[in-house]
Parts: C-alpha cells; structure tokens; sequence
C-alpha cells in the first residue's frame, strides 16, 4: 500500500480539512496516508481524521521560514518510502515540494484551494510568496485546483500547453446528506412553519458576516415568521453580542462548529452565502445537493460552482438590498423547486468521479 504524505495548515474545521477528510475516508483501504500539519497543532477534526485506518498524524514546526520546519519535513521524506506529495497550502507549498524532489519523492502535487491571497500583504511577504511559487512551479508534477479561478489568479501567466494545470472539483458523498430526514427545529424552537434563511461557515472576514448581519436585520424586521440559523467555528461567540444589541435573538440561532450540518441545512428554506472570496464552497454545494435554494455572491470561483441556469440567484457579495430581495421572491414563491438544482449537483459533485481524479494524479 502506498505511502501518501498530506500537507495542510492544521486539522481545524474549514475547506481544506473537510475536504482531505472525506477523500481519505473515500479512498480507506487504497492508500496509507501521513497528513502533516504545517502550524504544529492539530484541531476540531482530530478525532474524525483518528478513526480513519492506517493514519499518521504529524505536527511539524510553524513559521514562514521555519529550518526546524524543513529540517523535519526531510527527515520524513527520506526515511519513511513515500510514494506521493500533496500540499494543499497553496504557494507554500513550495519549499515542502522542493524538499521532495531532493529527498527522491516520485509525485509531487500543490493542490489550490483558494483564488486568492490569504495573508496581510506588504513587500517582504509578496517577495516571500513570489519565490516559494516559483518552487511550487519548478518541483510539481501537478499543479491542482478546485477552481479555474484560482489557476487564473496565480498563474495567469502559464502555458496552455503545460498539462500539469488541471482543475478538480470538490467531491461530495451526496447520500450521506441526502437521506438525513431530522431537522433542527425543535432543538432551536423555530416553528415549523417558519421560513428559515441559514449560512454555514467559518467566522471569518471572507466569509462576510458583516453583510449576513445587515441582511438579518432588513429581514426580520419586516416579517416575525423569517428565522436564521448561522452555523460555523466561532460564530456564536463572535456574533452573540452583536445579536443581543440588535434584539434579534429570538429570530436568529447562532451555532458553533458542527459535525451534523446536514441536519441545519435540513433545517432550511434557504441558504446565504455572500462570501467574498473562496475557494470552491462545501458549504454551497452541500445545499444544492440538498436541494436548499440559495443566494449567493457573484465573485468567479462561486460563478463557476452554480449551473448556469442558477445565476441569476448570485449577487454582489455587499449588496444587501439585492439579497434581501432574492431571499424574499424565495420566501413568496409558490414553486421553491425553481430555485434548486439537486440532480446537477450530485452529478457534478460526484464523490466517486471527483475523488477518483485525484486519486489517479497521487498513483
């Protein structure tokens, strides 16, 4: 069995972290996978990454330019037959896959999931960020991402014919959502009756609580019977105060990190997802394999996960009247259906066709 070494931040709940989860889950069996956490601690899914078999969990030194770090990183790579390399930390990757190639590693893969910078930019760090991509550029096999608009935004400059650029999509295991029939209603005394607008994700900047806040606020006011749920690591402390000043806490529930979020998207009648920047969004393609109507932000990586025929369902990531808006013809429509697109999601989410691509480019 083949020995795959995972390069990721930490093991806390977020994109990437659910993202490895479930394809190693997926791929139990096929491989035996070592997942390295670059920040030297581990996180919420700990215990979710513990139960998967064969696992080796390893913390390494953190820093941007941590010897102690790199120094660790070759003593795996040369003394435990690794077959394969996958960093998913973006151009940082790049002095672990440079570590690779001399330590003899056959593949070596930088997987982006995210179309922008995530740092607090000044010249040292883009100076710092500009050599570690050309590392990341000189020691790939593949050069992967889950969006185009991530190749674009940090490679705009590659080849067409350079085949070592490929996207591929998240995967999703759409029964596992699907067949969930609890909601949380009961558990959140929400009426059953009431129409319940929800977000699931991280509190963070990129995620634009800011907006989510003001949209609550024109929502509520004009209809008792609206209710929100918002859902993620940090949000109930982080948005507790902000409620309470506000008056909303009977309309709003505010949940932290959950490991059942199909049962709060079962909860829903719709889903809003104003992100500024992403990656490709769990979160969203999750509701649509549920078949919860959304609105969400236009920006590209967003534009690229909805059909075509949903667009119309995006809007400005800041535009509080335009979502208020599309969340209301939601609430008022006769055929919420219009606005759900469950077959195209599992179809193009497929966790056996999405996983199976990346499992090939690791063999």
């Amino acid at each position: 069995m083949k020995k795959i070494a995972f390069f990721v931040t930490s093991l806390n709940a977020g994109g990437i972290e659910n993202y490895l989860l479930r394809f190693l889950k997926y791929s139990e069996g096929e491989i035996s996978p070592i997942v390295v956490c670059k920040s030297n601690q581990y996180g919420d899914l700990l215990g979710d990454y513990q139960q998967i078999k064969n696992i080796k969990l390893l913390k390494v030194g953190d820093g941007f330019f941590s010897l102690k770090q790199f120094i660790s990183i070759y003593k795996l790579l040369s003394s435990d037959k690794i077959h394969a390399i996958c960093d998913f930390t973006g151009n940082f990757a790049g002095i672990p896959l440079f570590i690779a190639k001399f330590a003899g590693i056959e593949k070596r893969i930088a997987f982006y999931r995210g179309a922008t910078n995530r740092f607090k930019e000044d010249k040292i760090r883009l100076c710092y960020n500009s050599i570690v991509k050309k590392l990341v550029e000189r020691n790939s096999n593949y050069i992967l991402s889950n969006s185009q608009s991530a190749l674009d935004f940090f490679f705009h400059n590659r080849s067409a014919e350079d085949k070592r650029y490929q996207v591929i999509s998240n995967g999703i295991d759409s029964s596992k959502f699907c067949e969930e029939t609890v909601n949380l209603r009961n558990e959140l005394s929400i009426p059953a009756e009431a129409f319940v607008i929800g977000h699931v994700g991280r509190f963070d900047n990129a995620k634009n609580h800011r907006t989510i806040i003001q949209v609550i606020k024109r929502l509520s006011t004009s209809d008792s019977n609206i209710y929100f749920v918002l859902c993620g690591k940090g949000v109930d402390e982080n948005l507790r105060e902000i409620i309470s000043e506000s008056k909303l806490g009977n309309q709003v529930k505010l949940l932290g990190y959950r490991s059942d979020v199909n049962k709060v998207l079962n909860t829903l009648n719709a889903f809003y997802f104003p992100s500024l920047t992403e990656g490709q969004p769990n979160a969203l393609i999750e509701a649509m394999v549920m078949g919860v109507p959304f609105v969400a932000s236009n920006i590209g990586p967003i534009i690229e996960t909805v059909p075509c025929s949903l667009q119309k369902q995006l809007v400005a990531p800041n535009d509080v009247e335009g979502a208020v808006s599309k969340l209301l013809d939601i609430y008022q429509s006769d055929n919420r259906s219009m606005y759900t697109c469950v077959d195209w999601a599992k179809e193009k989410y497929s966790a056996h066709s999405c996983f199976s691509l990346f499992m090939e480019k690791l063999k």
